[in-house]
Formats: C-alpha cells, structure tokens, sequence
C-alpha cells in the first residue's frame, strides 16, 4: 500500500464506488502481515515512500516466494536484492512478468508503473569493470524507486582524464554515487570537483593488501573531500536507497 492507492481507495469510498466493507477488506493486512517465519510489512510504502525490499542472501527460493506472492497480493512493486541463482528459475516460474538482471543480482516486478518522484538525476560513477556488479546493483535500486540514473563506467583514477572528459554530465546531476575499489580514491575526486552529495561504495575488489574493501572503506572514510558519505562494502543498494532519499527532497 502506498499514499496514491490510499488516497484512491479513500477517494472510491466517498463516490460511493466502494463499499466500507470492501475498502477494509484492502487495509486488513496493515500495518503488516505475519507469515510462520517472516513479517511482511505492508505499511512501509506509506511510512517511507517506497515498499519493502527483500533481501535475497540467506533466504531459501520458498522464503522468497512466500514474501513476494503476499507482496503482490498487496499490490506493491517488488524488489529483490543479493538474489542467489538457484532461487531464480523458482520466482522467473511463478512471476513470469519479473525481470532478473544477472549481473546485479537483482529481480523486480513491477505491478504498477514507477512514478518518478527524485527532483533531480542520480549519477553512478564506477571506478572499474570489476566494480560493475555494484554498481548495476545500484542502478536497479534508483531506478525502481523512482529516480533518473546516469552511469558512467570505468572512470577510475589509474586514467583520471576519463572522468575529466565527462565534466558537462557530471553538472547534470544532483546526488552521485561513486563505487570503487582498490584503493578507493575516486570518490574524493568526484567530490573535489562537484557541489552535490556523494555517497562512496567501497567494493571487494583488489588484491590482498585490499582486505576485502576494508582499504577502499578507510578510504573513503579518510577523504578529504567534504561532502563525501560511505556506506558499507559492496553495498550499492544501500547508497542507492540514501541516494533516492536525498533526491526527492
């Protein structure tokens, strides 16, 4: 349930186009709904502006189902991420309209078109290939909750006139999300040069000395740019989501 449905339900029942009767019977699972081993919170929409995401990892496919079969049944988009791929061919069964995108580990579905509700543009900045599980993960999550994304690819600081080159798009956007690994150095670049916020994703990516993003995480955390933020390693769902926050103010 989210505030448009909410609205349009309340708006039926006073045109006398729904009964009371049928309009509980829509709000009978809020604030949440409980299964035998999971809390389905149908309220979040109205509380937060976006539905509940599922988080894949650690679930089995039937977890997974189970969640996503009560989220339809409410009417919400759905979103799952760190989707494992034995649960894939499982969901794709069941939700045929989902859309899976591998390297992201993702899946949505959605029921009701995404409204745009971000003011401006989010921009993901990837340092290198290796990073782009990350960053397509962030992607998927700006995009399904309502924002414009620009990307642009393989900009680290070991070529930095790639990103030089790409100063007018940088201009157009309003939050940036920055995913690199290694050393972790680009999002003190990118914040050096633009006057919005920039959420930092250290990756798990690099050699040994890189401790498994723990180098690119203290990083980014040491940068000295001001207006850089950090978010835990590979997590480029949670910079997305921040970002999302940020954009519709």
């Amino acid at each position: 349930m989210n505030v448009d449905r909410l609205k349009d339900l309340l708006e039926r029942v006073g045109r006398g186009q729904s009964s009371v009767e049928q309009a509980l019977g829509e709000l009978k699972t809020l604030p949440f709904e409980g299964l035998e081993w999971a809390t389905v919170d149908h309220h979040r929409g109205l509380r937060h502006g976006y539905p509940e995401v599922i988080f894949g990892q650690g679930k089995t496919p039937e977890d997974i189902l189970a969640i996503m079969e009560r989220m339809v049944a409410a009417g919400d988009n759905v979103l799952v991420t760190r989707l494992m791929a034995e649960a894939v061919p499982i969901l794709m069964e069941r939700f045929p309209q989902a859309v899976h995108y591998e390297r992201a580990r993702c899946l949505t579905l959605e029921q009701q078109p995404l409204r745009v509700s971000g003011r401006g543009k989010i921009m993901v900045i990837s340092a290198g290939t290796s990073d782009r599980p990350v960053a397509e993960e962030a992607i998927v999550t700006a995009r399904f909750l309502g924002n414009e994304v620009d990307h642009l690819a393989d900009v680290g600081v070991a070529g930095l006139h790639r990103l030089l080159n790409q100063f007018d798009r940088l201009n157009g956007a309003a939050v940036f999300i920055v995913v690199a690994g290694m050393e972790g150095a680009l999002p003190s670049v990118v914040g050096g040069l633009v006057d919005k916020p920039v959420l930092a994703v250290p990756t798990s990516v690099g050699y040994g000395a890189s401790f498994g993003g723990v180098t690119a995480l203290l990083g980014m955390l040491n940068s000295c740019a001001s207006g850089v933020s950090v978010v835990n390693i590979d997590n480029g769902f949670g910079a997305a989501y921040s970002a999302a926050l940020i954009n519709r103010l």
